[in-house]
Formats: structure tokens, C-alpha cells, sequence
């Protein structure tokens, strides 16, 4: 089957003082996405921001705008942030107690449903929880700041999960996030990734449409 990558940008590396401007980039560098990373102090040792913020930027972009909420009582917010603009919201396994619940409120409101799991969370029980995602979000670097390498031992996690969704059958995407560049996407890719979050490496790049564009041209199976 052919597999080509999605590149969503995260703003969490952005310069929040032109936060605006920071979103046409991604628009104009041909990425696919725009990642959102909601953080509450709580679930992770990080602030970020939240539905108003998302709200403002919305009208910056036609870009689906991919929120990942590391915060705790995640399902209390789905509304809030679907409202404000969530095209994607991505909660942790390990902020909630009923996992298919809330996949399933997600997508009774019409939102794509993601499930999303620290570095030291193995897979299993998710094959359970396969038929209710739209999209799984691997964590390579332990959530909270941005900027942190990519843990190596997580790769192999990523073809683990590639071959589970492929053997279910079920049109499920592996979005992975963290220490992400462009030395390092094609072999991500290639263990399993669909989608590849990029946030120092994207915003810090000084040719950010060659950067999407290498990497497009590299990640892609016949």
C-alpha cells in the first residue's frame, strides 16, 4: 500500500509574539497540519494556552488544526476546544479512565479522535481501542517542553504499532511527536509514522518550504 507522510508543524516552538505570522508559515511551506500543544501545569511541568488562543489564529490558515491536549479531565474541554477550532483533538491514555468513551465523544461531535501515549506507555490493551481512533500519537521525547531529542528506544514501538493497525486493518494514523527532523523523518517514516509533528526543527529552519518539501520527497512508499 502506498504511504505518504503528513508534516504538522507544532506552534509550541513558534514566536508566540507573532503567533499570527508564525501560522501563515506553515500554510506557505506547503505543511499539512497545524499541532497544538495544550498544556494545564498539571499533566505535564508546562503552561501552554487554550481555546482563546486557538480561536485567534483559526482565521490564519485553512490548515486542520490538530489539537494534543496534555492536560488533565481532558473529555471536560472537548467542547471547548472543538468550538474554538479543533479539527483533531488528541488526548493521553494516562489522563483518563475510560479511553472509548471518549474516542467515541469525539466523534459524535464530529471532531478526528486521537489517543496519544507517554515513551514508558506500552501498546498493550490499545488494539481494543484501534476501532475508536482516527489517529494514535506516539510520544518520542517525555511531554512538557519542546526542543528534547528524540528517544531512540521508541522506534521500534512505532513499527510495533505499524504492524498491529496493519494486521486490524483499520484506517488508523500514526502521528509521532518529539525530537523530530530532518535527519531523522525519513527513518521514522519508515518504522510505521503517517504524521510527523516538527516544532524546533520546522520554526527554527531557515528554509522552511525546502525543509517540508525534502522531506516529502523522501517519505514515501510504492
Amino acid at each position: 500500500m502506498k504511504r505518504t507522510v503528513k508534516i504538522a508543524p507544532s506552534i509550541l516552538s513558534a514566536d508566540f509574539s507573532m503567533l499570527g505570522s508564525e501560522v501563515r508559515k506553515i500554510l506557505s511551506s506547503n505543511a499539512d497540519w497545524v499541532h497544538l500543544d495544550v498544556m494545564d501545569g498539571h499533566f505535564v511541568p508546562n503552561l501552554t494556552f487554550g481555546p482563546p488562543v486557538i480561536s485567534a489564529i483559526k482565521s490564519q490558515t485553512p490548515l486542520p488544526f490538530d489539537v494534543h491536549l496534555m492536560i488533565e479531565r481532558p473529555e471536560e474541554w472537548f467542547e471547548k476546544f472543538k468550538t474554538s477550532g479543533a479539527d483533531r483533538i488528541t488526548f493521553h491514555l494516562e489522563a483518563v479512565r475510560h479511553a472509548q468513551r471518549h474516542l467515541t465523544q469525539l466523534r459524535e461531535m464530529k471532531v478526528a479522535a486521537g489517543i496519544s501515549l507517554n515513551p514508558q506507555t506500552g501498546l498493550d490493551g490499545l488494539e481494543y481501542l484501534l476501532p475508536f481512533c482516527d489517529q494514535v500519537l506516539l510520544m518520542t521525547v517525555n511531554p512538557g517542553f519542546g526542543g528534547q531529542s528524540l528517544i531512540e528506544t521508541i522506534v521500534p514501538k512505532i513499527s510495533k504499532l505499524r504492524g498491529m493497525i496493519d494486521l486490524m486493518k483499520f484506517p488508523v494514523l500514526i502521528e509521532v511527536d518529539g525530537g523530530i527532523d530532518a535527519n531523522n523523518a525519513q527513518r521514522i517514516f519508515n518504522a510505521g509514522a503517517d504524521v510527523l509533528v516538527m516544532g524546533s526543527a520546522f520554526f527554527n529552519s531557515k528554509d522552511q518550504i525546502s525543509l517540508v518539501k525534502g522531506i516529502k520527497t523522501t517519505c514515501i512508499t510504492l
